[in-house]
């Protein structure tokens, strides 16, 4: 399943998901990774998640490029539970016209391979055009 949280900067979309995966840490018998933009949130975050900064991997420059990098982190531990990833609509050439298409791949992945996916979107409800909300959960409303 697709799980989201909405809302601009200064919201708590990041200290919710920080919340969130230290909480499913804790009880989770796979594993948990965090994708962020940089390594800022590290220490934050309980050593059993696994942490990936995009700032790593410069070359990944829209979603489709996302996805890809997305599908190599499933390849290589076939026991994840739930993928964060934060601030999505922050990366380098990701608008809010590829929310929609972005979104339905997530939601394939996560049927396809039995996992979750929680994403935090900068953005009001309202402004996302295109996405059909009724096939995702919102977290924080």
């Amino acid at each position: 399943m697709v799980k989201v949280i909405i809302g601009h900067k200064g919201s708590g979309k990041t200290k919710l998901m920080i919340d969130l995966a230290n909480q499913e840490a804790g009880t989770s018998s796979g594993s948990v990774i965090f994708i962020n933009r940089n390594a800022r949130l590290t220490y934050d975050l309980k050593y059993q998640i696994r942490v990936v900064c995009m700032e790593d991997y410069a070359g990944i420059t829209d979603s489709d490029e996302y996805i890809g990098f997305i599908y190599g982190i499933i390849s290589s531990d076939h026991d994840i539970e739930t993928i964060y990833i934060d601030s999505i609509l922050k990366f380098a050439n990701f608008s809010l016209g590829d929310l929609p298409r972005f979104l339905e791949r997530l939601d394939g992945l996560s049927t396809t391979y039995g996992m979750d996916f929680i994403v935090s979107l900068s953005a009001d409800k309202e402004e996302m055009i295109g996405v059909d909300f009724s096939r995702y959960e919102i977290l924080n409303q």
